[in-house]
């Protein structure tokens, strides 16, 4: 505390470097946590989302993300805070992110916090002051909005422990997705200490819920899960190293969300790549799409990457491509098909097969039903039948499928000179091709 206290910046010049400090922790979650207000106190949490989210009446919300501090005793070298940086320093108190965050939500700016920190003096000495600052949130400044806070490897666990009952989320960044990643550009860090107070916050979220069944109005800890992130592109894994760790993160520790953020060269480095093409933002958008696959539609990280296709296609996204590598178990008929082979099909989310399910119950659907209960028919067309009947008079082959879902508007700006796939010839029939619709606004869904 001394060490904070010693600070002379004011709270806007603090607030202008540990908000931009702040920009690489991924926050952009739902809060997963449902606490209305009580009367008495400020502030509550709603399950319709947090940070730069919507919620079901159409607003939009948000969090305050900052730093504790940008000060850190480690040296990782992809890391713009890190100790060898020459960059302007400061740190909050725990008082004054309590008056910050008062103070913001009652001018309906923010909603809740998400509060990380880089390493000062020591990991216990940041998990307390990280732990202090909720301490004062909840208890005298009565704050129930939501709370997003990092716990701190190698801090005390009963430190962790006591956050956890003040938090709604709690996170802890593996960074890179292997050990050997870490020892190159984070050799301060390493993978025990940091999945450590993983299985900590795991054991405590579990034996939390066996309390309240017998206890109902037991303390809750960390009700909204957990989650991590890792830097994609800053080491050589491939996307099947990657998405394998994800996959046996969210199996092994129960995890809401596994988060994948673009290597961004801030630091001169040799150790780091050179990155010519800028941030790997669409291997990030493709991983983003196959964590969804895992998470949601039944896939597995075998299914879609192997150790002879390690990586991503960059031009389809991971269902299509999966779809076109497996054309034997195509098409599907709508009207029969189960609810887990229907989530398989590419232009089908998980909202539209629980819609065609429930559906064909009282009818014998349609395409044009299908367009209304939300399936994209410009990519479900080639891998669906409606009774047996095909839509258009589409063939069912790789080439084929491939130019149509890359035609025009859909296909994403490539080297000509790189393209596989077959060239298009005189004798495809092309009038059978069905009318290109309007690219939607929100082309990253994977549905």
């Amino acid at each position: 505390m001394e060490y904070l206290s010693r600070e002379t910046m004011s709270i806007k010049e603090k607030l202008g470097i540990l908000s931009d400090a702040a920009k690489y922790d991924v926050a952009c979650t739902s809060s997963g946590i449902d606490r209305g207000g009580n009367g008495r106190d400020m502030g509550n949490a709603l399950a319709s989302g947090i940070c730069h989210s919507f919620s079901a009446d159409g607003r939009c919300i948000s969090l305050l993300k900052i730093l504790l501090t940008n000060e850190c005793i480690f040296d990782c070298k992809y890391c713009l805070n890190r100790r060898s940086n020459d960059v302007p320093r400061a740190a909050f108190t725990p008082e004054e992110i309590c008056e910050l965050t008062i103070s913001f939500y009652r001018r309906n700016y923010i909603e809740g916090l998400f509060l990380s920190s880089g390493i000062i003096g020591s990991p216990d000495m940041t998990m307390e002051l990280l732990y202090r600052t909720l301490y004062l949130l909840r208890t005298q400044y009565h704050f129930r909005g939501y709370i997003h806070v990092k716990a701190i490897p190698g801090a005390d666990p009963l430190l962790i422990q006591r956050t956890g009952l003040l938090a709604d989320r709690m996170s802890v960044n593996l960074e890179l997705p292997t050990a050997e990643g870490l020892r190159t550009l984070a050799p301060n860090k390493h993978r025990k200490n940091i999945l450590s107070p993983m299985r900590q916050i795991q054991n405590g979220i579990t034996a939390n819920q066996n309390e309240l069944t017998v206890y109902r109005h037991a303390p809750r800890f960390v009700p909204a899960g957990q989650s991590t992130q890792m830097i994609i592109g800053a080491t050589p894994e491939s996307d099947y190293q990657i998405l394998s760790v994800a996959e046996s993160l969210y199996r092994k520790f129960e995890l809401k969300r596994v988060f994948y953020s673009a290597f961004v060269r801030v630091n001169d480095d040799k150790e780091l790549p050179a990155l010519i093409g800028g941030p790997p933002l669409l291997r990030e958008h493709r991983l983003y799409q196959a964590d969804w696959l895992l998470r949601y539609y039944g896939f597995s990280a075998d299914e879609l990457l192997s150790e002879k296709k390690p990586n991503f296609n960059i031009l389809l996204d991971p269902k299509c491509d999966w779809a076109l590598a497996h054309l034997e178990q195509f098409p599907v008929d709508v009207q029969n098909a189960d609810y887990q082979l229907l989530l398989r099909v590419p232009g089908i989310g998980v909202k539209s097969a629980l819609r065609i399910v429930q559906a064909r119950r009282t009818a014998r659907l349609t395409f044009e039903d299908l367009k209304k209960i939300g399936v994209v028919l410009k990519r479900a067309l080639y891998f669906i039948t409606c009774s047996g009947r095909q839509m258009y008079p589409v063939r069912l082959e790789e080439d084929y499928i491939t130019r149509n879902l890359l035609y025009e508007k859909q296909r994403l700006p490539f080297d000509k000179g790189q393209i596989t796939y077959k060239q298009l010839s005189l004798f495809d029939d092309l009038h059978f091709s069905p009318p290109q619709e309007k690219e939607e606004a929100s082309w990253k869904k994977i549905s």
